[in-house]
Parts: C-alpha cells; structure tokens; sequence
C-alpha cells in the first residue's frame, strides 16, 4: 500500500510552534503547550510513531472484527478474503486524498476540511456524521459488553454471561449493575483524557487482545483440523437469483464499519512529533489490522462453517468439541470484552470533539474550558449508558444510521472532496476512483438498507403470526 507525497515540500515537516496554533477548527489539545499559560498542562513535544499506530489500529478494530467471518459466509472464502483486502487499498486510499486535501488547505480537523471544500454546511454534515456514527458505535459496544458479562435474553432463551457463569445470578452481576461498574471505573477516567496519546498504552493493550482472540481461534481450528472436525468451506457464494446476488452487497457495510478511522486522523496527526511519518503510521495500521482481520475471518470461517453466526463472537457460547473447551469460550470472550472497553475512549474522542464544534462554535478551545470539557464527557457517557440499558434495539437502528454515516465518512465525503479539488490537486486517475468509491458505496448501501429494512419487516410480520 502507497500512499504518495502528502505534503508539499517546504511543509513536509511541520514544527510544534505552528501546530500549536488555535482556531476554530483546532483539535481537543494543541500539541504543544505555551510554557506559563493558564492550561496546567506540561509541556508536550509529540506523539511517537508507534503510539500513534496503536492508537489508529484501535480505532480500526472494534466491534466490527466480529462480523467479518459472517461476511466470508456470504460471499464464500475467497471472495470474502480478497475483499477485505480491496477495502484495505480503499481505505488507504481515502486517507491519502484527505491527508492531501489537508495539507493544501492547511486544516487540522475532518470537519474544517470539509469545511474548506463546502463551507459551514458540509462542516456541520461531517460533525453530524462523526456523531450519529460514533454515538452508535459506542452504545453498541456497551451492549456487547452488557452481553458478555452479564448474559442476555432473547427468544425466550437466556445466554448467560461470563459473571453469571462464574458466580451465578446475582444482583451485582445484572447488567444495569455491571455496565454502571465498568463506565465508572473504566469508561469515564480513560475518557478524561485531553490528548489521544495519552491512550497510546491502552491502545496497544486493546491490539494485543485482538490478537488474543485470534491466536486462540487459530488453536482451536488447527486442533479441529486435526482431529478431522472441520469440513472444507465453500469457496465461492452460491447465487441462484436477482435477489441472492444483490444480498452480497450487504457485506459491504460490514466491510466499511471494520475499516472506519477517518474520523480520528486528523487528531493522530496534529499530535505526531513529525507530520511526515504520517504516510508510515496509515500503512502500518492498516497492513497490522487487515493481516488480523484476513486471519480471523478465515480462521473463524474455517471452524464453524455455514453455522457462523453474524456475531462469531456467539458462537463461542456453544460446546466446541474440544478438550477445555468451556475455559476457551471463557477466555475468547473476556478478552474481547476487554479489548472493547479500551476501544470505548479512542472512538469517544473525535465524538466529544465533534459535538463541541458543532454546538460550541466560536466558544475558545475546549482543553482551556475544564467546565465545558467535564460537562460534555459527563453527558456524553450518560447517553450512552443509557442508551444502551434501556434501548437495547438500538442496535436494529444503527445497522442503518450507523452503516450509512460511516460511509459517508469513509468514502463519499473524501470522494467529494477530490471531485470538488479547490487546489487543483487531484489528478485524472484520483477523480475517477472518487466516482467509482461514490456510486459503489451508494448503490451498496441501499441495497444493503433495502435488504436489512425488508428482512426486519419480514421478521416482525412472521413474530406477529
């Protein structure tokens, strides 16, 4: 994966004087700190290259890691396989042309760079967007949590969870309970944080995780292979109809979800001790993210066959057939409850950030205003916890407003900016691949939305017999 020169040449360095400038478009903490001022913060020199690969692969890897093996279900293991790669290329790509459009147009934030292309109306969009997506993202990810730890019900049937497991039915291990534990005493301190780097060590222990996860799949399937407990998997997807081809198209959300990080490239960037490492921070975060994803979707594949399930995750809940196989399931969805809780605070940033520039425009920088800053992160915590104790069908909604705002920032709003090229920057070859991003992620999306709608309806109207 390229990407090219992102920067012209007398800029390809930036100095932490000039990225310590303030407007309105500057991000939660300038990188450097005027020495005597008001903030109370210690001077700060830049993040490292490897605090800021951690911290994009964390942003990339959250609960989306799950679905991809259903994606592979679909479209048959090399299809799903070669997929997943071209979205890698995809998702570089679009990087590469934000990056570029910024460094042109000197911005330091996704929404004064839409902004600078479409004036305050794309700049609102682009806040919107980061909002609705992310707000999402992390009620779902209390969700899961919820699920893991504390068990949950559905047809009738109730999963019971690691704690419940443990220890049986208790009322501290309910999941009101549980979840209010794990805001208070993971959540709300690691969201306290004003510089992203700051979580460049949590950020690591999240990847780590992952690769936990993926370690003990690819144990269990190599013991199934050996023991001869594993069938050969369909290679290629089974279509018999109009109707079966456009459903493959409903991956392609997945695909996106699994791949968004737009939203917090810009404050990776203005925190990096030097800007010209960031071609080498995007390439390495998006090689180490799709080697584990490739990984786990064709290992998680590989083991359960045409019986995974959208969420791989659940079908850790079942008997594997193996010798401990209980502590692994044990072990496979701690370590994933984990890694969540660490994702939880990288996607809460750009979210705070966001809502700040969208209802506080011309107030000063939100890392000067404590009360702002620790009224906003109170809030925002509280919306989110209870969205998810007591709209657990929230997650139904933002399989559509979720999938479509993570589109939007993913491709269509890059694309646009391309197209739009205020800098007479782009090139022939980048302006067609905009076309090509926008009509495959809006034909995509309403197909996918279509189908999700359709099969939801369908679902209702068969309970109701």
């Amino acid at each position: 994966m390229t990407i090219g020169s992102l920067a012209p040449k007398t800029e390809k360095k930036r100095s932490s004087k000039n990225k310590g400038v303030v407007n309105e478009n500057a991000p939660l903490l300038p990188k450097s700190q005027v020495q005597g001022s008001d903030s109370g913060f210690d001077d700060f020199n830049g993040a490292s290259f490897s605090g800021a690969v951690f911290n994009l692969s964390t942003t990339i890897i959250g609960a989306g890691i799950m679905a991809l093996p259903a994606t592979l279900k679909q479209l048959g293991m090399v299809p799903g396989l070669i997929a997943i790669i071209i979205m890698a290329f995809l998702t570089e790509k679009s990087i590469e042309l934000l990056i570029r459009f910024t460094r042109a147009g000197k911005s330091v934030s996704y929404a004064g760079l839409m902004g600078d292309s479409f004036g305050k109306y794309g700049k609102a969009l682009a806040q919107i967007c980061v909002i609705i997506n992310n707000i999402g993202v992390l009620i779902v990810y209390m969700i899961i949590i919820g699920d893991v730890l504390s068990g949950t019900s559905s047809g009738g049937d109730h999963h019971y969870g690691i704690l419940e497991g443990w220890f049986g039915v208790e009322w501290w291990t309910g999941r009101t309970f549980v979840v209010l534990i794990t805001t208070l005493a993971i959540f709300a301190p690691l969201a306290s944080f004003k510089r992203i780097d700051s979580l460049r060590f949590t950020s690591a222990l999240s990847v780590a995780l992952a690769v936990v996860f993926l370690v003990i799949a690819v144990g269990i399937a190599v013991v199934k292979i050996i023991s001869g407990g594993v069938a050969m998997p369909r290679l290629f997807p089974v279509t018999t109809d109009v109707a079966s081809f456009f459903k493959l198209f409903t991956v392609v959300p997945v695909f996106v979800t699994a791949y968004i990080c737009h939203y917090n490239v810009h404050s990776i960037d203005n925190e990096l001790e030097d800007s010209s490492q960031m071609r080498g921070v995007v390439q390495t975060a998006l090689v180490l993210c799709s080697s584990v994803y490739v990984m786990i979707s064709f290992f998680g594949f590989l083991l359960f066959g045409e019986g995974t399930l959208d969420d791989v995750l659940a079908n850790f809940d079942t008997n594997l057939g193996i010798p401990f196989g209980s502590v692994l399931n044990d072990a496979v969805r701690l370590s994933y409850a984990a890694h969540l809780m660490l994702v939880f605070p990288v996607v809460f940033y750009p979210l705070r950030l966001n809502i700040d520039g969208l209802l506080f425009p011309s107030s000063r920088p939100l890392v000067l205003d404590n009360l702002r800053f620790a009224f906003l992160t109170i809030s925002l915590i509280g919306v989110i916890f209870l969205g998810a104790n007591f709209i657990p069908s929230i997650w139904d909604a933002f399989q559509f407003t979720g999938a479509t705002a993570a589109v939007c920032i993913g491709f269509i709003f890059p694309a646009a900016i391309t197209l739009k090229d205020r800098y007479n920057i782009a090139t022939r070859s980048d302006k067609i691949l905009s076309i090509v991003m926008i009509v495959l992620a809006v034909f995509s999306n309403v197909v996918a939305i279509y189908s999700d709608a359709y099969a939801l309806i369908k679902k209702n109207q068969t309970s109701r017999e």
